[in-house]
């Protein structure tokens, strides 16, 4: 009986959380794909001649379809995305990097019958690889601002990130409007087709920039599509984990191989984002146009000051809202801030997923002891010793510990610090790093002693792997996105 009732109870979990790492996790973003957050990556820089420099991803826009046209995956003009840095432990964010799109669309017409009509795609000739060449016809123009907020980003000055031209230095393509004043950069169309645009590779590398911080220095920019970097066995893992849980690591299909996802990258100086100390910690928001009252219960004050914006999705360490979460708090995690998430801490402390997997595997044996210390440090503090802050104040986001060397991709453990690897998550997060398998592991107790975990050592999985050697060894790191066209084009 027991059995029949949990059964239905993950049943109905898991179907409001059917996605990967943090994509479709919540009800209400599933009706908002293009400020879906998915993914957040957070590392020292291993592009050779960068190991100065921090790298964060910030992924949207989920299950991209290479053939999504005509319309294809632009960003939401109404939209803010935002990237935030907390670099004193106390999570508030000290500084926020703050993107808004704009979409020109140019309404491109032909003369048919002595009328002119206005066509239904695109583009009515290839273009590229240069930024702005082919633009007379290409029917839109996606361009974007950065502003960076230092202290409360409600309150602090924003300062315009000034574009300092090209940024990529493997290549001399176009390089865009260089004017000591401007602030405007361009998003690079994406992937259409081989016909529309036959050297993709070149023409997205033209839109990465330079953009100048002040004193900090210059750092790099790019948004734009890329092929998703996330691997998982998706269809299995959320049909009660309809897999061998000790198989080998590579024996699945990843079930988004086939798929893009919008990127917004940023390369920052080190000494740009740390504070009282090397380690920092981040996560991503989206937020849309009020829509609430201001008695509204949700999440939508600090210090009794209202937002213009209503915060609609949130990502720091993977897969938080997607398999930690209960599904009664998906949608008010995406709306909390880092400072609010106390009533949210009984998931970490006692989490119902290893419950869960002992039910469906019963050799399995979920840990015993309560509460979770072992994942209050992995998701809301750091680890002791390798990416804690001084004083930090418990609350979920990645962090990374700054001072710790960036391992080169050919040295990588996609294990990361389970592994020894102690450059890998969740000592921040690279393209490379298993994080399924090593949350698996964590959540069943790899990091406590066996007598609390006795299935803690077991080597789960979901049967994808993954590595650094999947992805480009320079920044932005995620791979160029797959082609609309033709069909049956070869992956990697």
């Amino acid at each position: 009986m027991k059995l029949r009732i949990l059964t239905a109870v993950i049943g109905a979990l898991l179907a409001g959380a059917a996605g990967a790492s943090s994509h479709r996790e919540a009800p209400l973003i599933t009706e908002s794909p293009k400020v879906d957050s998915t993914d957040l990556y957070m590392f020292r820089s291993y592009e050779t001649g960068r190991a100065g420099f921090v790298t964060l991803i910030a992924n949207y826009q989920p299950f991209q379809d290479p053939f999504g046209g005509p319309n294809y995956f632009f960003l939401d003009p109404k939209a803010l995305y935002e990237i935030h840095v907390d670099n004193n432990g106390d999570a508030n964010e000290d500084i926020t990097f703050q993107f808004r799109f704009q979409n020109n669309f140019k309404n491109l017409a032909l003369p048919v019958g002595g009328l002119s009509i206005a066509v239904p795609i695109l583009n009515l000739a290839p273009f590229g690889p240069g930024v702005g060449q082919g633009d007379a016809m290409v029917n839109l123009v996606e361009t974007y601002s950065v502003n960076v907020v230092r202290g409360d980003r409600r309150t602090g000055t924003p300062e315009f990130a000034r574009n300092a031209g090209n940024g990529n230095s493997s290549n001399s393509g176009n390089p865009g409007n260089t004017s000591a004043a401007a602030t405007t950069f361009r998003k690079p169309l994406d992937n259409i087709g081989m016909k529309s645009i036959a050297d993709y590779a070149t023409y997205a590398d033209n839109h990465i920039y330079r953009f100048d911080m002040g004193a900090c220095g210059e750092g790099r920019v790019f948004a734009g599509q890329r092929r998703e970097g996330f691997a998982v066995n998706v269809g299995e893992l959320f049909d009660l984990y309809n897999t061998n849980p000790f198989g080998p690591v590579d024996g699945e299909r990843n079930a988004l191989e086939r798929k893009n996802i919008t990127s917004i990258a940023l390369e920052v100086p080190i000494a740009c984002l740390t504070g009282s100390g090397p380690i920092i910690g981040a996560w991503q928001t989206a937020s849309l146009p009020r829509k609430f009252g201001p008695n509204d219960v949700r999440f939508n004050t600090r210090n009794g000051q209202e937002r213009q914006t209503e915060q609609v999705s949130r990502l720091g360490a993977p897969l938080v809202n997607e398999v930690v979460i209960g599904l009664p708090d998906k949608d008010l995690f995406n709306s909390a801030e880092p400072t609010q998430d106390g009533p949210l801490a009984k998931y970490v402390t006692n989490p119902s997923f290893p419950e869960i997997i002992e039910v469906l595997y019963p050799a399995a044996k979920a840990p015993n002891k309560f509460p979770r210390t072992d994942l209050v440090s992995v998701f809301l503090t750091g680890i002791e010793g390798v990416n804690k802050p001084a004083n930090v104040v418990p609350s979920e986001m990645l962090r990374l510990n700054t001072s710790t060397a960036p391992a080169a991709a050919a040295a990588q453990n996609s294990l990361g610090v389970i592994a020894g690897d102690t450059a890998g998550f969740p000592n921040g997060r690279r393209p490379g790093d298993d994080v399924v398998d090593i949350e698996l592991r964590v959540l069943m107790g790899v990091l406590l002693p066996i007598a609390d975990a006795p299935s803690g050592q077991l080597p789960f999985t979901d049967g994808v792997a993954t590595s650094a050697a999947r992805f480009l060894n320079r920044f932005p790191y995620l791979n160029h996105p797959l082609p609309g066209s033709p069909s049956d084009a070869p992956i990697n």
